[in-house]
């Protein structure tokens, strides 16, 4: 299995072991565009793998703060509550560069500037760049990837 994004498409692939792609979702990547630059608020580029899965077997809409659940759970009513507040819901694929130079190491590290891929509030559109660097998705379809795929899973990210 590998996943390529598509910062152009705003697209989301999942390609099997034959190499056909096997699921397709809609994706909200940076608002500022792509970059690896560390506080750029940039998608970063190139390939990257899973480096933690998070979340798992907990329920949709878990809203998470430093990686762990808040005991909050995202609903519309309380979305409205907190105007302004960037989602980290359901479950979280962690990345990590591959590339040192690129997107591994330095002021480039993809790791430590905590690039995902999350869920997010229902009310975010997808196919639209919105993020602050992270990969957004639907809840229900990160759900259904995080089922899919492992720690380990190569992740290309172009444009």
């Amino acid at each position: 299995m590998r996943i390529r994004v598509d910062i152009g498409r705003q697209c989301l692939e999942l390609f099997g072991a034959d190499g056909a792609c096997i699921r397709r979702y809609a994706v909200s990547t940076a608002r500022n565009g792509a970059g690896e630059e560390a506080g750029s608020y940039r998608t970063p580029r190139g390939w990257h793998r899973i480096r933690a899965r998070i979340g798992e077997g907990l329920p949709d809409g878990t809203v998470f703060r430093g990686r762990r659940p808040s005991g909050e759970y995202w609903t519309p009513a309380f979305a409205a509550e907190h105007p302004g507040r960037d989602w980290i819901l359901s479950r979280i694929l962690w990345l990590c560069g591959e590339e040192p130079g690129r997107n591994r190491l330095g002021a480039v590290d993809s790791m430590r500037r905590y690039i995902y891929i999350h869920g997010t509030g229902d009310d975010q559109p997808m196919g639209v760049p919105l993020s602050h660097g992270c990969v957004r998705m639907r809840n229900r379809d990160i759900m259904e990837l995080f089922d899919l795929v492992r720690v380990g899973t190569k992740v290309e990210i172009c444009e």
